[in-house]
């Protein structure tokens, strides 16, 4: 029963993110999310919309939560054949391609009703994966600052901010880190969430602190295996928000 309880849910959201980005690319146009807090237009420079609103989507314009993440998808130029680029840390369905940090963002906002942002940077990463894993490696080294090409309206509009990641080298991605630098989270409580090969947080939630020492943190964040992400169901994220809220 479980199986088939994934399985629908997965199969709804993805059907979601189809049916709400007809003209969108597979390379970073995430028209298809309900709600964006993005202050730029997608790479379609169509605004965004949300045909299917459920009551989480219809409250989300009153919502004080922002959910931001990062991904490959997002923030890499893919190839048109999805099935050429799968790897641990992307979801290949029906011909589309999904990051993992992605989709656990979207099941999120779906149970919060909040605001969907992704964290962009204006340099793309590459396609291929052992050269971003490469790339990745370098950044964790050299600890740079990638320039962000998407921001966040207005910060003080939300009370609550997810921030998810997939773990990189036993850490954030670097953009993670030039996104928290550019706000001040003073005052408002921040979640994390992590996909990773099996490090789960490394030391991603005592670094989310030291940047923002004057927000409550929380502690014990929400983690899921690349492996497993497939298997995370709505009520799954439904029964995590609740115990964090």
């Amino acid at each position: 029963m479980k199986k088939v309880t994934a399985a629908l849910v997965c199969t709804f959201v993805l059907l979601a993110f189809a049916g709400c980005s007809g003209n969108a690319q597979k390379t970073g146009d995430y028209s298809f999310h309900d709600n964006s807090a993005q202050s730029t237009p997608n790479q379609n420079g169509a605004e965004q919309n949300n045909p299917d609103q459920d009551a989480a989507g219809q409250n989300a314009a009153d919502s004080k939560t922002l959910i931001a993440y990062f991904s490959r998808v997002g923030n890499t130029d893919f190839p048109a054949e999805a099935d050429a680029v799968a790897s641990a840390s992307l979801i290949v369905e029906g011909g589309e391609l999904y990051g993992n940090t992605q989709y656990i963002a979207a099941l999120i906002q779906k149970a919060t009703g909040g605001a969907l942002f992704l964290i962009e940077t204006e340099e793309k990463y590459p396609a291929d994966y052992d050269a971003t894993d490469r790339q990745g490696a370098k950044e964790s080294k050299e600890k740079p600052r990638p320039k962000l090409a998407s921001h966040v309206e207005s910060m003080d509009e939300y009370d609550t901010v997810y921030i998810g990641f997939p773990n990189w080298y036993y850490g954030m991605p670097m953009a993670v880190y030039s996104f928290l630098e550019e706000y001040d989270l003073s005052g408002k409580t921040v979640i994390p969430f992590v996909t990773s090969g099996g490090s789960g947080f490394s030391n991603a939630v005592s670094e989310i602190q030291n940047i923002q020492p004057d927000a409550t943190v929380l502690s014990e964040g929400y983690k899921v295996t690349h492996s497993r992400v497939s298997d995370v169901t709505f009520e799954d994220i439904e029964k995590w928000v609740d115990s964090v809220q």
